[in-house]
This record gives C-alpha cells, structure tokens and sequence, in this order.
C-alpha cells in the first residue's frame, strides 16, 4: 500500500465498551439540530516526512482503506448529522484539497482560515456561523480531522449521549478509557453522575490535566477516576459562546462580527481586518478548565477504539493490531533481518533493515527519516532542525 493524498483503514488502540441510551433525534437517524465541526488543522510534524505543511496527515490514507483521516472522519459522522450538517474548517492553504475529498459537502460548509489561530478560534468561528444560520437551538459536536476510531455503532451512542447532556446546558467531553498511564495525552478527571435523562455514563468533569510525567499518569490510572482527553468536544453553540464572551469578550466579539459577514459580501473584509488580532488560545484554555472549575462540563466515556495517530509508534501499533507487516508500501520492497516490529515506509525502493528491532524508516522521494520507536515523539525535532537550516521545501 503506497500512502496517498486522494487515498485510513479505521484501527484504534482496542474496544471499550459501556451502555448508552440514545438522544432524541430525527426519524431518519440523525439528531435533530446537531451539526458536526471538523477542525482539519496542523502539519502532524511528528510523522515527518510522511506529514508536511503542504500535506498533513488528515489528507493522507495513513493506513490503506482508501479513505484519507478527513474522509473517514466525516465517513463516521454522517450517520449522526447527514452530509448537509458537517463544517470543517481549515487553512486557506488546505481548503481547495478538502473540498477535492469531500465532494459531498457545498462550498458553504467549508471554513478557511486565513492563519492559524488555534482550536478556540476554529471551533468558535464554526459555533458563530451556525448560529447564525439556524439559531439557538444548534447543538455542535467538535471533532479533529486526523484521529481514528473504531466501533462506529460504540462511537455513534457515545455522541448521542454527549448531545443530550449538551442541550442541559454543559460543555460535554468524551474521555478515552486509559489503558496505559501515557505521557502524550492530558487526562480529564470525572466526578459524580451527571443525572441527565438520555446521558446515563455522563458524569460531572473535576478537572483537566495536561500532559503529566509517567509518574502522575501511573497514579491517575490507579485511581480508575482519569480518562484520556481525546479533544472531542458537545455544546450548544450558544451556550460555548456565552462562555467565551464571559471569558475572552474581545476573542468572542471579533468571531461574531467575522460570522454575521460570513454568508455576505463582506466576509474577505471582515476577515482581513479582525482575524489578524484574535487571541490564538486551545480552546482546553480558554472554555474547558474554567468552565469546569465552575462546575458546567461533563464527561462521556468513549466506548470506541480510538488513537490520535500522534506518532510513528502509534502508526505501527495500528498496522500490527490488524495482523499485517508494519508497512506502508509493497511489503515486498522491505527486508527485515533480526529487526522484529520495524516500521517502513517505501516507495518503491527496497529498503533492508538489519540488526535494529523497532527501527522505524521512512523513504520519501525528498527526505528520509532513521529513529526508533522508543523516540517517535522526538521527531518533531528534525523538523526543528531543517527549520532552522532554512530548509523551508523540507517542511
């Protein structure tokens, strides 16, 4: 399989199961009033070269389905929203690619940013044009473009549930069942039963925790009360922008005042003369820590497989769970001597790995990357490094 830009075969890090009653919604299937945002942002600089500024990773097949990251992720919420209520928003470098992959969507469903200004900014740009296309009642679902997810049935009632705390007025995040005490993702603490009819796992969120050291993530598993914080956010689009009016009022009023222009003539104008000065904050920051502290988030565990794809590690971990070599490419261009669970990526060059147990090699046509898995959050580094160089092509 030859990784592609038009071509993620859905593998997570293992099933969790729970029970869920699912929320009102249409006869159709999908909940009324529930409109998906796709946030198809970053350069996935730890799967360099693979993932480039030009190409990240949600417009590759990183895992041979024929479907890229941003394909499947839409793939999954179509059930829950219909095509005709996905946003994604995106960099104006990246928007003509995505609308490529995903024809489905009308041109009005695709938000580009002029620049980065992180996840607050695109979350509350797509909360502010929804509501003002369909109002107060408008309930959104946030969720990236480049993770995967298996068990869609398990994924589709652990949104239903989200949504019905959403419309009681919480900030609603999913947490991922932690299976081991994992350094790379922030944790969310759970608290009491949220007591909300169609909600029956939601429980009151006590606190977030970013990245902790190995030795806080052991005793945060331990104590079985701590999820992964997959980034999976439920609110009604009101209620989040009430919150970032209270919080960040300057942040709030230039998203509103992009958002009344957006669907008009002015929207180029608008966007030239406020976009520039909005705060770039996560949106972990600027709403869930505070609005938590206040008591007004809750938690819905994951009961699907689910992995971020953050690194190499975790890509050859998703190729090993379904039984294959752990190549991307001909497996038969890659010789492996003494180098049990190497990853390669090749394109079309044989590559021979000898002596070196979880090596990780990647061959492009402009760059190759040698490390191990045991550094695969390290690689960020050579990006760094060729930055710094000024080896802008590279990057």
């Amino acid at each position: 399989m030859v990784v592609t830009a038009g071509t993620v075969r859905s593998q997570g890090c293992g099933r969790r199961y729970g029970v869920a009653m699912p929320a009102t919604h249409a006869a159709d299937g999908a909940l009324a009033d529930f409109h998906a945002v796709v946030p198809a942002g970053g350069a996935g600089t730890r799967l360099w070269p693979l993932s480039r500024a030009g190409r990240p990773k949600f417009l590759l097949d990183l895992t041979g389905t024929g479907r890229t990251m941003l394909q499947a992720t839409v793939d999954r919420l179509a059930p829950l929203t219909g095509h005709d209520r996905v946003l994604v928003v995106t960099g104006t470098r990246h928007a003509a690619a995505v609308a490529e992959q995903l024809p489905e969507l009308g041109a009005a469903q695709v938000l580009a940013e002029p620049s980065p200004r992180d996840s607050m900014a695109a979350i509350g740009l797509a909360a502010a044009v929804l509501l003002e296309r369909h109002g107060p009642d408008v309930v959104l679902g946030s969720f990236a473009a480049d993770h995967v997810v298996t068990g869609a049935d398990l994924f589709e009632r652990t949104v239903r549930e989200a949504v019905a705390a959403a419309r009681e007025g919480y900030v609603v995040t999913v947490g991922i069942a932690a299976t081991e005490p994992s350094t790379a993702f922030g944790y969310v603490r759970a608290g009491d039963d949220l007591g909300v009819d169609g909600a029956p796992s939601a429980r009151h969120v006590l606190g977030f925790t970013e990245k902790p050291d190995a030795q806080t993530a052991a005793e945060y598993l331990a104590t079985g009360a701590y999820s992964w914080n997959a980034g999976m956010f439920v609110v009604r689009a009101q209620v989040l922008l009430d919150h970032l009016a209270a919080r960040m009022p300057a942040l709030h009023d230039g998203l509103r005042t992009i958002a009344a222009a957006w669907d008009g003539p002015d929207r180029d104008a608008r966007l030239a003369g406020t976009w520039p000065g909005l705060t770039r904050i996560a949106i972990d920051h600027a709403i869930a820590e505070p609005v938590a502290a206040a008591g007004g988030v809750a938690v819905v565990p994951g009961t699907f497989g689910w992995d971020d794809v953050g690194d190499f590690a975790s890509l050859a971990g998703l190729l090993a769970a379904d039984g294959r070599p752990t190549t991307l490419g001909d497996d038969a261009d890659v010789l492996r001597v003494d180098a049990d669970g190497a990853l390669v990526v090749t394109r079309g060059r044989p590559v021979s790995v000898v002596g070196l147990p979880d090596a990780v090699v990647v061959d492009t046509p402009d760059g190759v990357l040698v490390t191990s898995r045991a550094y695969a959050q390290q690689v960020k580094a050579a990006v760094d490094g060729w930055r710094a160089r000024g080896r802008d092509d590279l990057l």
